[in-house]
């Protein structure tokens, strides 16, 4: 099986030379694979990235299969294993998958075509990662020494644990913030206030309210109160520092209305980059290169 499906199996050199390679397709270098066919696979619901890897395979040339898991056979008790390896024995060149499951794909072993992990359960979200890294990148043209703190629902979040193992490697300082019931031992935590004032990158994380089982200690409003990005937090930031979020976005939450887009703000330019780091990713496999 090739494809990607966590970054902790791809050496350092290998997620900066995707890096440079989507680099060079932003700026205009023109890779197409005609006749090539793609199935996306979506167990949860996705706008970014199940609509970023549709806009990266059509402007690879490739065909797009969407699969609609709520009136296929997965409603008949089909297993996932079984799904794939139909697409695979129908032709297809690829499958790009998301799953609550964590770490799903180890079904997959026996499957011969890529498949493209757009995210499984808590654990891994890889080109999430890689688009956050190339905006990162594109900002500081560097990663050594640079510090991150990833603020909010971290232990629901995939976006952070992948985030934090890889950046890490790539030798960032990564911090964690948040309330106490959101926080695990990823990284070191940080107060909050102090991560305004002395962080690089500010990395702010949705409120997965689907994923908490149990109703949240404190109200909506005191979230924004003790853990939002404001205005008045955006003053306290370093000069050149930036503000992320893998969004969707829940303004008022996390983040505040008039900050989502404020000059600091790099939220809609990662959703730009997710596009070509993907196209790099699936043009990649498809070379044989991944």
């Amino acid at each position: 099986m090739k494809g990607l499906l966590t970054l902790k199996d791809l050496h350092k050199d290998k997620i900066l030379e995707l890096i440079e390679y989507a680099l060079q397709i932003k700026n205009g270098l023109k890779v197409s694979y005609p006749g090539k066919k793609v199935v996306t696979l979506f167990y949860e619901n996705s706008t970014r990235t199940h609509y970023s890897f549709q806009c990266a395979l059509l402007n690879l040339g490739i065909n797009v299969i969407q699969c609609n898991t709520e009136t296929s056979s997965v409603q008949k008790g089909e297993s996932l294993y079984d799904t794939v390896r139909t697409f695979e024995y129908l032709g297809v060149d690829g499958v790009v998958i998301r799953s609550s499951q964590d770490e799903y794909f180890k079904e997959l072993e026996n499957i011969n075509i890529p498949i493209f992990n757009g995210g499984d359960g808590k654990s891994n979200h890889p080109t999430q990662s890689l688009l956050d890294l190339m905006t990162i990148y594109e900002e500081y043209g560097k990663f050594e020494g640079l510090k991150c703190c990833i603020i909010g629902d971290i232990a629901h979040s995939r976006v952070a644990h992948t985030n934090i193992e890889v950046m890490e490697r790539l030798g960032m300082e990564v911090y964690i913030s948040g309330p106490e019931e959101f926080i695990d031992d990823s990284a070191k935590y940080i107060p909050f206030d102090e991560a305004i004032k002395t962080m690089d990158v500010i990395m702010l994380l949705r409120v997965q309210f689907e994923r908490h089982e149990e109703k949240m200690e404190m109200t909506i409003s005191d979230y924004h109160a003790r853990y939002g990005l404001t205005k008045e937090k955006v003053d306290c930031m370093k000069e050149h520092a930036i503000i992320m979020h893998p969004a969707p976005v829940n303004r008022g939450v996390e983040i505040a209305d008039d900050v989502v887009e404020c000059s600091k703000s790099r939220i809609f330019k990662q959703m730009a980059n997710g596009v070509y780091i993907r196209m790099a990713v699936v043009s990649s496999a498809l070379d044989g290169k991944l």
